[in-house]
């Protein structure tokens, strides 16, 4: 069988490592196209992926340079995909994959996680054969996008829980970022500021920048999405923060962090995975993932900058591994129809 697989945002490469292996076990062919967008290239390299890039590069936080953007890579991924023979197409969040696929008569799956990106996953979700989310979400936010039952599967837990599954951190990884042992170390990811679902000013995190950046028994670093939020960081001039070049292994950061702090969704969902204790500052609306962990007390949501405790992580209490072959096969049932 020819898989087809789109990774379009860093967080897609740590979710299909897994079900790439899966399908190499399992004698499958598979084709990656990716596109360029933050990290997303160095990491599918880091991970020694194949992969193509197809269209232009993500549109930015302008509606109308999405919109072009858009228009230009579905008929690029249309080139791409044409007379390959390509049996099944599967995406996370890349809602223009479902879109190609389905002009050429080609089966489809689709899966996220966040319920509330209207936009993108209302025309990914109509567009897709199936549409794979957490079970926590309830139908009626899904029927707001056009998926309906009758083409949703369901998982169990978090995405990170499958895709860290058979996880180790590497123990040098704070240090090769000149993180000293007798630091806090803080992971800190930056807001997503080109997302069209999260358009609000976040000066909470401004105020955790500052107040991190000045703690003299912290090491904070700090995972910008862009070159232009890695300038702004670098600009600060704060001395506890640390900045890397390029992209990193953040799940091994994020293991050995005693304590995450994100704007995102992702990196705050590997922290709970991995049991790190985690506060989110993200300022949009919480989707139906983060409303549970955040009345579990797995996530915490910070208010005010001066209420972050800052303290040595105790062992950490992670949750069972899931098996990636659930998620795999819940996406391959897009073939069944």
């Amino acid at each position: 069988m020819r898989v087809w697989i789109d990774v379009t945002n860093s967080p897609h490469v740590p979710f299909f490592r897994p079900l790439l292996a899966l399908l190499d076990e399992r004698g499958h062919e598979v084709l990656v196209t990716a596109r360029e967008y933050a990290q997303t290239i160095e990491l599918l390299e880091d991970a020694d992926i194949a992969y193509e890039v197809v269209g232009p590069p993500h549109g930015g936080a302008s509606v109308g340079r999405k919109v072009r953007a858009m228009a230009a890579r579905v008929p690029a991924l249309r080139r791409f995909a044409g007379g390959r023979d390509i049996d099944v197409a599967l995406s996370h969040a890349s809602h223009e994959l479902p879109i190609a696929a389905r002009s050429l008569g080609i089966p489809s799956a689709y899966a996220f996680d966040y319920e509330f990106a209207l936009v993108q996953h209302g025309l990914g979700s109509r567009a897709a054969t199936r549409v794979v989310v957490p079970d926590v979400i309830p139908q009626d936010r899904l029927d707001r996008l056009g998926a309906r039952a009758r083409k949703v599967r369901r998982y169990p837990g978090l995405k990170e829980e499958y895709a860290l599954a058979g996880f180790s951190a590497d123990p040098r990884a704070a240090a090769r970022l000149g993180v000293e042992d007798d630091r806090l170390l803080v992971v800190v990811r930056t807001p997503p500021e080109v997302s069209l679902y999260h358009r609000h000013a976040n000066p909470l995190f401004a105020a955790v920048l500052e107040r991190l950046g000045t703690e003299p028994g912290v090491r904070a670093v700090v995972l910008p999405r862009t070159a232009e939020q890695r300038d702004a960081l670098d600009g600060l001039g704060l001395p506890s923060l640390v900045v890397p070049e390029r992209a990193v292994d953040a799940r091994s950061l994020v293991a050995l962090a005693d304590l995450v702090v994100s704007a995102g969704g992702t990196m705050n969902r590997e922290a709970v995975a991995l049991g790190t204790p985690v506060y989110t500052t993200f300022s949009g609306r919480l989707g139906a993932v983060d409303e549970a962990l955040v009345a579990n007390g797995r996530l915490r949501l910070l208010e005010d900058a001066a209420d972050i405790e800052l303290a040595r992580k105790h062992a950490a209490d992670r949750p069972p591994p899931r098996d990636p072959a659930l998620m795999l096969d819940l996406m391959l049932s897009a073939l069944d129809r």
